[in-house]
């Protein structure tokens, strides 16, 4: 699997999310952070939203759900449209369950975790799913810098999910720019999370081409 960029529309016009989609034409993916203003401390968007914005984008959802109980709601995410649903597993009660229930619904199923939590525990559930997510900021708000010491637990995770055989994505999303992605795909990343420094360019698609190309430029060769 190749290098993939998933641009974030927290850092976009939420007023023009259409537009905002169209602005990423070459992006893999478009993420959508829900938030629930409990699990983390801010309120973004939800189901009727992201149902909407799957008949406009040409890419599919990436959705990430920083909210409570998401073993309640995830599967709606898929019912609005969504190719990929992400839950935290600190608010998750069921994490295998929701994993194949979410599968099930021909969903890519993911797990993210936030920067203090371990991924050693989670080892023997990892085949369960499609994608792991690193938080590498505090989940919550966009713009944040990223945080140094993630790095050596995106190796530890690389070198978990390669243990298992199967093909499952390691995806980042906090403080992902020009000046960080690199030393993310050296250290086993694959799939980036990219806000602020996407939508906050003059040229958003020309960011995504350019943060693809350094990613693969990084990527160790026997990946």
């Amino acid at each position: 699997m190749g290098i993939q960029i998933s641009p974030s529309i927290l850092s976009a016009d939420f007023a023009d999310l259409r537009t905002a989609a169209e602005s990423v034409a070459s992006a893999d993916w478009l993420h959508v952070d829900v938030m629930d203003n409990h699990f983390v401390p801010n309120l973004t968007i939800g189901v009727p939203v992201v149902e909407s914005l799957a008949k406009v984008a040409s890419q599919p959802l990436d959705c990430h759900l920083m909210i409570e109980d998401p073993d309640r709601w995830a599967p709606a995410y898929v019912e609005a449209g969504a190719g990929s649903v992400t839950f935290h597993v600190e608010a998750c009660r069921a994490p295998v369950r929701l994993a194949r229930e979410l599968r099930a619904q021909q969903a890519r199923a993911g797990m993210a975790l936030k920067p203090a939590t371990a991924i050693e525990p989670y080892g023997d559930l990892l085949a369960e799913l499609d994608m792991v997510l690193i938080m590498t900021v505090e989940p919550g708000f966009a713009g944040q810098r990223f945080l140094e010491f993630c790095l050596s637990k995106i190796a530890r995770t690389r070198r978990l999910l390669d243990k298992t055989g199967a093909d499952i994505w390691l995806q980042l999303d906090g403080g992902i720019s020009a000046d960080t992605i690199e030393r993310c795909a050296e250290a086993g990343a694959d799939v980036f999370v990219a806000g602020s420094a996407v939508f906050g360019a003059d040229n958003p698609d020309a960011v995504v081409t350019h943060l693809r190309s350094l990613a693969e430029k990084a990527q160790p060769t026997s990946r």
